[in-house]
């Protein structure tokens, strides 16, 4: 009996295999991909904008700090709340001194304001103890004459005073200054209006001199202080949030660092409209991709 070749006796062997056992081909619910939790490049790129945007947060907060200098100041931030403000919600009280640090009683303290091209006045005269108080005045600029007789003299020590408006949780703006009248020596030293030597209304006038920084209450600056340091923490915790964004991953927490960034202002509210397009981009970032198993232990492979 001849003997056949075992490479045909196996090519047999298989074609009876599939005649008795056709082939069946099946899907499956298995999946072939595995999820990553690895923040989308968008949400990444986001994190880092909303570092920039709370940079501008930041900036701003130490621009509120510096009182007397910046795109905004502290006198600026008070006219613009009084130009809102009602009437006759400013009150203004004070002390007024002398050149030797003793309370001067009988000074007339006289008050002049533009109200519409209309010039309203008010005045009172000081108490013993050198004080003053007015009531019912609009808040914002005005310009305050010290008038103290003297020696045959009327000397005049002028001021701009900014009043201050009403804050969120009271219905009254109050401003406390206490002045010191010069010495009669400085208006002395003063020249004359009418141009002579010798006069009797002597004038030391500082309105030209505080028409960028008007004199203000130190607690209304204050104010203006603290909320340049609450600019300045919501800056910092809006970067925190976008550090631990990046090293979570969490879309969520991205999410919570735009709205500190948001509520830190900027210069001309730009952190605001920054921070509120980066809010929005975040509900743009794309959900976690799912990656192959054969791409997984590629990636296995590369790392080894």
């Amino acid at each position: 009996m001849e003997e056949q070749p075992s490479g045909q006796q196996q090519s047999g062997y298989i074609e009876d295999l599939l005649e008795d056992q056709p082939l069946i081909f099946s899907t499956s619910d298995v999946p072939l991909a595995i999820p990553t939790e690895d923040l989308h490049p968008t949400g990444r790129a986001i994190a880092f904008f909303v570092i920039i945007i709370s940079c501008l947060g930041i900036v701003n907060g130490i621009d509120y700090i510096g009182t007397d200098s910046g795109l905004v100041r502290a006198d600026e931030f008070v006219y613009r709340l009084a130009l809102t403000a009602p009437p006759e919600s400013a009150h203004f009280d004070g002390t007024i001194y002398n050149d030797t640090g003793d309370v001067y009683a009988g000074v007339v303290v006289y008050l002049s304001w533009d109200e519409g091209g209309i010039w309203n006045s008010s005045e009172v005269v000081t108490d013993e103890n050198g004080s003053f108080h007015f009531e019912k005045l609009k808040p914002g600029l005005i310009r305050v004459d010290l008038i103290a007789e003297r020696d045959g003299h009327r000397d005049v020590f002028s001021n701009r005073v900014l009043l201050s408006p009403p804050a969120i949780i009271e219905p009254i703006g109050f401003t406390r200054i206490d002045f010191t009248i010069p010495s009669q020596s400085e208006f002395a030293q003063s020249p004359c209006s009418n141009g002579k030597e010798e006069c009797e209304i002597r004038t030391i006038d500082k309105t030209k001199t505080q028409m960028d920084h008007p004199l203000m209450d130190s607690s209304a600056a204050t104010v203006y202080v603290l909320i340049g340091f609450g600019f300045v923490g919501l800056g910092l915790i809006a970067i925190g949030f976008s550090v631990w964004a990046l090293a979570s991953q969490s879309v969520a927490i991205l999410r919570m660092s735009t709205i500190f960034s948001f509520f830190s202002m900027g210069h001309y509210y730009s952190a605001c409209i920054l921070g509120l397009v980066a809010f929005l981009l975040t509900f743009a970032i794309p959900p976690p991709r799912e990656i192959s198993q054969m791409e997984s232990l590629h990636n296995i492979a590369m790392d080894l």
